[in-house]
């Protein structure tokens, strides 16, 4: 019996992001999810998550970290593995979701500041992505997209250019961008995976009470994106998308 397949998502923000909508979509594939997230007090969104897949038959479970240090995360990987164990499972997904979000002109913004972008943008993505990339190296090819694993960062504008007030986000998206460019350039693609980096252009529906028709003009659609992260993911190795830029319309709908 061949292995069940395993999506890691770190980062599940309030339950209603791409985070959480691409844990439902891959779900509903088949696929057991492993979410990893922030313990903050008061915060129930990811244990909720978890919850609601497992009461619809998917199997999912929730690995807390105290912080997205190197440490905390590495540690996760080794709970996820112990939680998903081979030969019965194996990690072909995950997704990096997390961010760390500085809004600030450039004279106001602190060294704590910078360093936090760096911390949580950067250096805990590379934690992230250096624990995919060895789970993937220990699947076999898996077909039909003749591949190990993928890996996805959910990027953002920032990412691509900086703004008057985006400097220490936009420093470390930049670097998020940049490891997910070093990841794909070193990886040996006919042999064990993928890696691809999702530029978010745009503001993410994140209420769900929000007028809907103005949101489908003006905000970028959770679920959508999620459908984009599974393309990624079942593209064959041959030909993948390295980045995908998702934009929102800036002109509204015609009525």
């Amino acid at each position: 019996m061949a292995s069940k397949r395993v999506l890691v998502v770190a980062g599940i923000g309030n339950g209603i992001g791409t985070g959480a909508a691409t844990a439902r979509l891959f779900a509903k594939e088949g696929y057991s999810v492993a979410l990893v997230g922030r313990e903050r007090p008061g915060s129930k969104a990811a244990n909720n998550l978890a919850k609601e897949i497992n009461q619809e038959g998917g199997q999912a479970a929730l690995f807390t970290v105290p912080s997205y240090s190197h440490e905390d995360i590495t540690s996760a990987w080794s709970s996820i593995h112990s939680h998903f164990p081979k030969p019965d499972y194996s990690i072909r997904a995950a997704l990096f979701n997390v961010g760390q979000g500085v809004w600030k002109r450039f004279l106001d913004v602190t060294p704590e500041d910078v360093q936090a972008s760096l911390q949580t943008n950067v250096a805990a993505a590379f934690a992230f992505s250096r624990g995919a990339v060895l789970s993937f190296k220990e699947n076999d090819i898996e077909e039909p997209n003749g591949k190990r694993g993928a890996l996805i960062f959910t990027g953002a504008t920032a990412g691509m250019r900086g703004n008057v007030t985006t400097s220490a986000f936009a420093a470390g998206k930049f670097g998020a961008r940049a490891l997910a460019q070093v990841w794909l350039k070193s990886s040996e693609r006919t042999i064990f995976t993928s890696h691809m980096s999702a530029i978010i252009d745009g503001v993410i529906q994140l209420d769900p009470n929000a007028d809907e028709s103005t949101s489908q003009d003006t905000r970028l659609d959770p679920d959508s994106i999620a459908s984009s992260y599974l393309f990624l993911v079942n593209q064959h190795r041959s030909a993948w998308t390295a980045e995908l830029d998702r934009k929102f319309s800036h002109k509204k709908a015609p009525k």
